[in-house]
């Protein structure tokens, strides 16, 4: 049975209000110290990219404080642009670990938030109903009153 019958059978609707939390990120992007001033440059360069809010740190030169929806963007996305522009980020291992962390944690959001729901509770009514609307060879024809007579 494909997965869309047998939500169709438990009444199970994907027209939720909300359609996920946590959408809305704020993540720091750190450049490498040489060359320097490419915080500035990336920053003129990712302001002109829709859905994108770019500021400078408060009290970092080196880094830029990035929001986004989960929906547009995601860090990797962003990143991967700015090496290909030649921007240099910093690879210290802090930073590598945060960015493996962060890209893992925002494909699996998004993977999750394109996938439908699952059945977890209901699953028994769906096969209820299949066992219901469709022949099974446990129907018996013979009329009531041949059933019961002796």
């Amino acid at each position: 049975m494909r997965r869309e019958t047998a939500y169709k059978l438990a009444g199970r609707h994907h027209d939720h209000p909300v359609v996920g939390a946590g959408l809305h990120k704020e993540r720091e992007i750190r450049f490498a110290a040489y060359p320097p001033r490419q915080a500035r440059q990336a920053l003129q360069s990712l302001r002109m990219l829709k859905g994108l809010h770019v500021a400078p740190h408060v009290e970092r030169l080196d880094v830029l404080v990035v929001s986004y929806s989960v929906l547009d963007f995601s860090l990797e996305i962003i990143e991967g642009a700015l090496h290909e522009a030649g921007f240099h980020l910093d690879n210290s291992l802090y930073v590598k670990i945060y960015r493996a962390v962060v890209y893992f944690c925002e494909e699996t959001q998004r993977h999750n938030l394109e996938s439908p729901e699952r059945l977890i509770k209901k699953s028994n009514e769906v096969y209820v109903q299949v066992y219901e609307h469709h022949l099974h060879g446990d129907h018996d024809d013979t009329p009531i009153e041949f059933r019961e007579y002796k």
